[in-house]
């Protein structure tokens, strides 16, 4: 049976020695978030804030902290929920192997979310915005935020729930031109089911109500991120991990969630918007200022003993990662069912999700002769298009073929095969002008920039170099030469001006490199700091791929355009430095992080992670 609330959750947790309890008060404005990634960063317990500083709420977070935790937590429901998407692939399985998955269709059954009448534990008591716990996470932060949060939303003159959208869109709480307990801003991004509400709602004359759920049961949590087909409530997801029925019910107008400890209850306001941010994000910048829609506040509904759950996002990996990993392994199985003939796929964590995305393809259409990309170049064209995999902006599909069991979640060994065998002159496929991620502020306007697809298949064109080629000759512009990664070269360059002189410095960099021999190094990455590129696969994922917007900052080493195809014959070279238009990166604040020095040293809980 899965955790049935929060609470039971935290016991569970502790039960298992997996839970630290933090007696003394603690500031929610940048301090807990401090604690939280240094308990994170040694792969500590969940953390339950017992004394709030200006909150009468107790606070949780790290619960999914590692995998492992995170296995924990629906150790009793994850093999059954994974049976049904089994059966999703193959419903024949429940005639041929009745005994095994009989019990996942009921599974599915409990699925069904479930409307109560009475007055549900949530409703205990009713508080103001300003007495939740006001976590800030990073000190250019905008303000508090929910980090964690349910965004329910029905489509107008609809009260069906199985048609509602259950979403984790952030929720900032204050600051900025927001009124105090009467608005919160609500960010959402592109690819989210609460926009196509929004669309017609401003359609409609019907007031857009939406609910906001924090807390309760963690399935409810995960659900909310959960990547469900358009038109299925996330809420079925939610109650077959709980193994209980999504309970809820209506009053005023507003669905609350029988189970969650808190509930906010407002409108979002349809033609008006305030700025929301800045925040510092999970691909380890801060996202910006800009404008987004406005709810207006009703009603906050909190439960008896009621735990405000938080998380703290930043350069990944951080708790969320886990959230991936959990993904994975509930659709892996629908993978080749959704994308046929793909063998696997993984958007990268350590380069923030959408900048980077593997893929494992095969290549079946002509098997009479010499190999070349086609078939994973139509299995990439349909990963851009579908969902949440169209935000990314760097595809690197490889056809598994001569290496069967290729896996792109072993990251080294991908690159390794792929970096052997791919042809610059062929195998770069750009798309220019496009929409990219609302978080990534690397490509040229807001939800502007490019894509590339890399794809490769045959045989290995080339030996990769393993060690620093000797006697590297490079332009006065550019020195500090590293190996990142076997055939992969990080370079020192200084710091970016603008697109006009980046470009000179390019071509002076090609035309030096094309004297020399760099057969065994087909990729060259220019950064700030190719000793910090270098040191760390992460590293090298992050700064590679979030600072660098395809069509403007890719350029190779005798580079051609031919019919509109861009291509290089020797080394493709990303330009990864950081440009004045891209977000700030987070760092720590230096006062929050001396004072959180001394609670890890005085004694007391936090002693052993200091």
């Amino acid at each position: 049976m899965g955790h049935q609330s929060l609470n039971d959750c935290v016991k569970d947790l502790e039960h298992a020695g997996q839970l630290l309890r933090i007696p003394f008060e603690v500031d929610p404005n940048l301090e807990m978030a401090e604690i939280h990634r240094r308990i994170f960063d040694a792969k500590g317990p969940a953390i339950l804030f017992e004394k709030v500083k200006g909150s009468p709420f107790k606070a949780a977070s790290n619960i999914y902290g590692t995998y492992d935790r995170t296995e924990y937590l629906f150790r009793d429901t994850i093999k059954m929920v994974q049976k049904v998407t089994q059966l999703k692939i193959d419903p024949m399985l429940i005639l041929k192997k009745p005994g095994k998955y009989i019990p996942a269709a009921f599974t599915a059954l409990r699925g069904l979310p479930r409307k109560v009448r009475w007055k549900t534990p949530v409703e205990y008591g009713v508080t103001t915005i300003d007495k939740i716990p006001q976590v800030k996470s990073w000190p250019m932060d905008g303000g508090a935020f929910v980090t964690c949060p349910q965004v329910f939303t029905m489509a107008p003159n609809n009260k069906n729930i199985m048609e509602s959208n259950l979403g984790m869109y952030r929720v900032q709480l204050g600051g900025n031109d927001y009124i105090q307990n009467e608005e919160i801003g609500m960010h959402y991004q592109l690819h989210r089911g609460i926009g196509v509400h929004h669309t017609a709602y401003n359609q409609s004359d019907e007031p857009f109500r939406a609910s906001v759920f924090v807390g309760g049961p963690p399935a409810h949590t995960f659900g909310a991120i959960m990547p469900m087909p358009e038109g299925l409530t996330e809420l079925t997801f939610a109650g077959m991990l709980t193994n209980r029925r999504f309970r809820y019910r209506f009053k005023d107008q507003h669905v609350l969630s029988a189970d969650a400890d808190f509930v906010i209850t407002g409108t979002i306001l349809k033609n008006k918007k305030k700025r929301e941010g800045p925040f510092g994000d999970h691909l380890g910048y801060y996202s910006l200022e800009h404008d987004f829609p406005v709810m207006k506040v009703d009603k906050v509904y909190h439960k008896k003993d009621a735990i405000w759950q938080f998380t703290v996002v930043g350069r990944p990996p951080q708790e969320d990662s886990s959230f991936g990993h959990l993904i994975h392994l509930l659709v892996t199985h629908l993978t080749g069912q959704e994308f046929p003939g793909l063998k696997n796929i993984n958007a990268v964590d350590a380069a923030g999700v959408h900048p980077l995305l593997l893929a494992v393809g095969s290549e079946r259409y002509m098997p009479f002769r010499e190999k070349k990309p086609e078939e994973i170049l139509i299995q990439a064209n349909r990963i851009l298009g579908s969902g949440q995999t169209s935000l990314a902006k760097f595809l690197i599909i490889a056809d598994d073929a001569d290496a069967p069991g290729l896996d792109s979640a072993d990251i080294p060994n991908f690159f390794h095969h792929v970096l052997e065998r791919i042809d610059w002159k062929r195998d770069l496929h750009f798309q220019t002008k496009t929409t990219i991620d609302t978080l990534d502020y690397s490509g040229s306007g807001w939800n502007e920039g490019s894509k590339v697809i890399m794809a490769c298949c045959g045989k290995p064109l080339r030996a990769l170099g393993k060690e620093k080629p000797a006697g590297l000759s490079l332009p006065a512009s550019f020195d500090q030469a590293h190996l990142a990664l076997p055939g992969v070269l990080a370079i020192s360059g200084k710091a970016f001006t603008d697109k006009d002189s980046a470009e000179k410095e390019m071509a002076e960099l090609s035309s030096k490199l094309a004297t020399q021999d760099l057969e065994h190094f087909p990729l060259v990455v220019i950064t700030d700091d190719a000793s910090f590129t270098a040191a760390t696969l992460n590293n090298f994922l992050w700064e590679a791929f979030t600072r660098c917007n395809p069509s403007h900052d890719i350029y190779g080493v005798n580079s051609f355009v031919e019919n509109k195809h861009w291509g290089c014959k020797n080394s493709l070279i990303l330009d990864s430095r950081i440009k004045p238009h891209h977000a700030p990166v987070l760092i720590e604040d230096k006062k929050t992080s001396a004072k959180v020095d001394e609670y890890f040293k005085r004694g007391g809980p936090l002693e052993k992670f200091g």
